[in-house]
């Protein structure tokens, strides 16, 4: 099972960008599926991204498509998320997740906030 370090969380204003990290421990890095999945207060938690194994392909959320990418660097174990036009409603703690697809996922990061203002 990877061990899951999120880092890059925080304030930004609407129209902003922040960058989402992810380190993640563990030899199986390289042959597992990677990606984010967020949640506001009282809402229920909502896939944000994913990406393959090598990084040759990537999801989204329609949400957040065309503002987000998704990449991954496997020689660092780390996964990243580009944040860019942020809205208020993109509020929520994101998660980053390994070894799955979706919503369901075995690798859980503990979560970081992000907190766009408008």
């Amino acid at each position: 099972q990877l061990q899951l370090v999120e880092s890059g969380g925080g304030l930004a204003q609407a129209g902003g960008s922040l960058r989402l990290s992810c380190a993640a421990s563990g030899r199986t890095f390289s042959t597992k599926g990677m990606g984010w999945i967020r949640q506001a207060p009282g809402k229920e938690r909502e896939f944000v991204a994913a990406i393959n194994y090598n990084g040759g392909s990537t999801y989204y959320a329609d949400s957040v498509k065309g503002r987000f990418t998704i990449s991954r660097d496997n020689a660092k174990n780390t996964v990243y998320l580009q944040m860019n036009s942020l809205k208020p409603e993109d509020t929520a703690v994101y998660y980053c997740t390994g070894d799955g697809w979706g919503l369901t996922w075995s690798s859980w990061g503990q979560g970081t906030q992000v907190t766009v203002s408008s």
